[in-house]
């Protein structure tokens, strides 16, 4: 694609910004407008660049909101498990936009400063409750091997039932999906947000993503 010919959204990228820049909201078309208008907005008044970049691609975006938001409000697992998950699997993935807009929601759920700190070391790391450790390994082995182990899975069913092990699977995959995405298109954090800085990653596997530096 010629210099001249670029689609708007691909623009940013060429000054360093995000390759898909959030839809500014004086930019909105109806058909946008209407996708957008039941989402709850920050406490600046903004809808999350998540939504006003993924709405880019509206039919997709008519089906990720049911999913995602099932998972989020009306899962099965408690809080502070889904939380920890997907905390982990935004360091995991290496993605600032995750980290950052979901340690205001594990506070919430109760997950203290110390374990959100702690969630960038091992599973094993000193401090972690039993039950912790097991979420932890589960979102490690998902991202690591496709797959929870025998022995994971085995301790995961002293303390989830059916229903909670499939959604621990599905809840790490659709956040590694998220990751992908946002992580992709160098989605800007929210005003806000940019203080939860994603812990380094730690060891000779780990990765720099591109654009990490505030824009994904």
């Amino acid at each position: 694609m010629a210099e001249g010919h670029r689609h708007p959204a691909h623009r940013a990228a060429v000054d360093g910004g995000p390759r898909l820049a959030p839809q500014p909201e004086e930019g909105w078309d109806p058909a946008t407008r209407e996708l957008l208008a039941p989402l709850p907005r920050d406490a600046d008044g903004q809808v999350p660049h998540i939504f006003t970049t993924l709405v880019r691609h509206p039919a997709l975006f008519r089906r990720f909101l049911p999913f995602g938001g099932h998972l989020l409000r009306e899962g099965r697992l408690p809080d502070r498990s889904r939380e920890l998950l997907i905390l982990r699997t935004a360091y995991n993935t290496r993605a600032p936009y995750e980290w950052g807009r979901h340690v205001p929601l594990a506070r919430s759920a109760g997950v203290t400063d110390q374990e959100i700190r702690r969630v960038g070391a091992s599973p094993e790391a000193e401090g972690w409750p039993p039950a912790d450790v097991h979420l932890l390994r589960a979102a490690d082995e998902l991202h690591r091997d496709a797959r929870l182990s025998a022995t994971t899975w085995a301790s995961l069913t002293a303390d989830h039932d059916e229903a909670q092990l499939i959604e621990i699977t599905m809840l790490v995959g659709q956040y590694h999906m998220v990751a992908f995405f946002l992580n992709s298109a160098g989605t800007p954090l929210d005003p806000g947000y940019e203080t939860e800085t994603l812990p380094t990653a730690a060891g000779a596997d780990a990765v720099t993503t591109e654009g990490a530096q505030g824009h994904v």
